[in-house]
């Protein structure tokens, strides 16, 4: 009887410890023929890699679907707020990764309207159908983290997020191209790091 408890007590155990390691939220699975929308500034866009060396084409290969580039280089979250609507109805994605706020920073634009904008991109993308993975970008100093709003933001809305690939990135001189985008090398990195996100969402 004690053999039979202690078996049922260590299985019991397991159970909670996977389900505590598996902790991040789920999407849709992606079917072969959904379209991905990449949003974001010039870190979705590539600048500082060659043509087709940008993370979203390269993530397209990894995933066996359309990903579309939408990075506009030096856009604000303001402006991405309203060029979003447009693209969503364009494309009809069946998830957007949702990649902005670089600009906001560096132009030390109010961070609370920065967070606010990105909860209404969010909201817009529900809203449209798809479904939303989040990646965090630092501030530029001393200390490369992102701001906590990023992680607030997706634990509120219950959506994937990857808040350490830009950060490792621009704390390493090997992957970057300058003081603020990455190389080839390094947006392969940021590709893999989305498509391990997307992966462990059960997207894939």
């Amino acid at each position: 009887m004690r053999l039979h408890t202690a078996a049922i007590l260590a299985w019991l155990l397991l159970a909670l410890l996977a389900t505590a390691c598996d902790r991040t939220p789920k999407i849709a699975p992606l079917p072969t023929d959904a379209v991905v929308l990449a949003f974001g500034d010039s870190l979705t866009h590539g600048n500082g890699a060659p043509e087709g060396e940008a993370y979203p084409e390269v993530l397209a290969g990894m995933l066996g679907r359309t990903v579309i580039n939408a990075g506009v280089p030096g856009e604000v979250s303001a402006a991405g707020l309203t060029r979003l609507p447009q693209l969503l109805e364009q494309y009809r994605p069946r998830l957007v990764i949702l990649c902005h706020g670089g600009n906001d920073f560096l132009q030390r634009l109010d961070r609370a309207q920065t967070a606010a904008n990105l909860a209404a991109m969010i909201e817009m993308i529900r809203a449209s159908g798809a479904d939303v993975v989040l990646v965090g970008v630092p501030e530029f100093g001393l200390i490369l983290n992102p701001p906590k709003f990023y992680q607030e933001t997706a634990e509120r809305f219950g959506i994937p997020y990857e808040g350490e690939i830009v950060s490792d990135l621009l704390g390493d001189r090997d992957l970057k191209s300058d003081s603020i985008h990455p190389n080839a090398a390094g947006y392969r990195r940021m590709a893999e790091a989305i498509y391990k996100l997307i992966k462990g969402a059960h997207g894939v």
